[in-house]
């Protein structure tokens, strides 16, 4: 009888040394980002979500949690990369476009700042990041190893598409797949997963694509026969309504949008994105599955995202740089063993400036003090926990960069402010395309009045930390004087 108590009470302790290990772990983070990737494969299944062939980003999307709603800190690539990765929002740090020079940021250039790849290498963590993770603002010494984004040559005989030069082109690439450079980098994130490592990784893996121009094999486009393709709804008088600001970041009538439309060829370029937003669900599947067959599939966080939305001709307007809600929202998927369960789906409004506050919380590592965004742990644990929206976005204008315009998507609806006066809101519980500006109905009166009130530091333009740095460069001389 002893030994078989003595035999159960060692049985007992083994099985708690293991979970105190397994607790222990640390855990790793596998981070994985696409360009220009709008959120259609959420829409519905009658439009779009069955249209789009994702089925690794499903099945990712499946086995964690999909929030729905989430948004960017803003709809271009660099301050979109900027804000998520290092933790500043857009009205803190100042960049608000691809063409501002993040080097002469106050914020962004502070001792403390830390990148995410910063912040683990920091924590003990090898860093490894492979093609278009951030975009003009980076800490390339927080790696262990970064190979940059490139892009694919244009096939010959290029623009193949006949309706404008430069990035503004689709058709089928002369390049094998596997010497394509998104290719190349998801062979590059395999490795990583194929080797023994000896410390905790943070890995990192971005898709150049579906950014324009799309060239993919014709294999991607022949899996969308024209005949097949849904185009999104677009109305002709949808600018009438807006203010003049508002008509400004929509490239307005005439633009390539309508070209495209106009000349015949919307269906061709609808299905030419659809092509190469396979091509990188197959990049990004290719990846997955590397994971999955390694010994690192039970401790490694998996978090998928966009940089921000893409426009397809709705408001006359192609690509991004807009406020609406195909420019900034966004795709945001986590998987994280041991505290999400697979198929939560979370409609909270979030922001990808929450994702730096999440993978520091889960794994165990402080976060510098400054960051913006709140933890989604809560909502990994529960998807329909109580949460307070965040989704907040800033552009500023093209010529007038000090100009800042903001926008809030809230579950009241999205208010939209343009520089000092100039305004826009959707009730976008029976708006979903934003077609009705109803700023000037008294219905919303309070409404807008309570989402008003979200606006960030508007006041101080596209510089609103400047003043508080100040003051905060201020006290601190004077605690130094007073310490000499």
């Amino acid at each position: 009888m002893k030994r078989i108590l003595l035999t159960i009470m060692l049985m007992v302790s083994a099985i708690c040394v293991t979970r105190a290990d397994a607790a222990n772990e640390r855990m790793n983070v596998l981070f994985l980002v696409a360009d220009d990737l709008n959120s259609w494969m959420l829409e519905d299944a009658d439009r779009y979500a069955g249209k789009v062939i994702a089925p690794n980003l499903r099945k990712l999307a499946d086995s964690g949690v999909n929030f729905t709603r989430a948004y960017t800190a803003a709809p271009v690539c660099s301050p979109s990369r900027t804000a998520f990765f290092s933790g500043v929002a857009p009205w803190k740090s100042g960049i608000y476009n691809n063409a501002q020079t993040i080097n002469k940021s106050e914020v962004l250039n502070r001792d403390d700042v830390l990148s995410l790849a910063g912040l683990f290498k920091k924590s003990g963590y090898d860093t490894f990041g492979y093609g278009k993770i951030t975009h003009g603002w980076d800490q390339k010494e927080h790696w262990n190893e970064h190979v940059g984004h490139k892009r694919d040559p244009a096939p010959p005989g290029a623009p193949l598409a006949k309706l404008s030069g430069g990035e503004q082109d689709w058709g089928p690439i002369h390049l094998a797949e596997e010497q394509m450079n998104d290719t190349r980098g998801a062979d590059k994130a395999i490795a990583v997963l194929e080797k023994q490592h000896d410390k905790p990784f943070f890995l990192a893996y971005g898709t150049f694509n579906p950014h324009m121009p799309w060239y993919v094999p014709q294999e991607y486009f022949d899996m969308y026969p024209l005949e097949q393709i849904v185009l999104p709804e677009l109305k002709e008088d949808d600018l009438d309504d807006l203010p003049p600001l508002a008509k400004a970041v929509s490239d307005g009538i005439g633009s390539f949008a309508d070209k495209v439309v106009e000349t015949g060829k919307h269906r061709e370029a609808v299905q030419a994105y659809l092509a190469t937003t396979t091509y990188v669900d197959t990049q990004i599947g290719r990846v997955l599955d590397a994971l999955e067959h390694s010994p690192y599939k039970d401790n490694t966080i998996v978090v998928f995202l966009t940089d921000h939305g893409f426009h397809l001709g709705e408001k006359h307007h192609w690509q991004k740089t807009t406020l609406w809600e195909e420019g900034t929202h966004t795709l945001l998927m986590f998987r994280a063993p041991g505290v999400t369960k697979a198929g939560g789906v979370s409609e909270r409004f979030v922001s990808l400036m929450d994702i730096y506050p999440t993978l520091a919380e889960l794994c165990g590592v402080t976060p510098p003090a400054y960051i913006d965004g709140r933890s989604l742990v809560s909502l990994l644990e529960d998807p329909q926990a109580p949460w307070e929206s965040t989704a907040i976005t800033g552009l500023c204008d093209k010529v007038k960069t000090d100009l800042a315009y903001i926008s809030i998507r809230h579950e009241l609806g999205r208010y939209t402010r343009y520089g000092a006066d100039e305004e826009e809101f959707y009730d976008t519980t029976k708006d979903p395309h934003e077609w009705t500006n109803e700023i000037d109905n008294p219905k919303y009166a309070t409404t807008v009045n309570n989402l008003r009130t979200l606006v960030p530091g508007f006041e101080n333009a596209a510089h609103p930390l400047s003043s508080a740095l100040t003051r905060e460069r201020r006290e601190t001389k004077k605690v130094k004087k007073k310490g000499e």
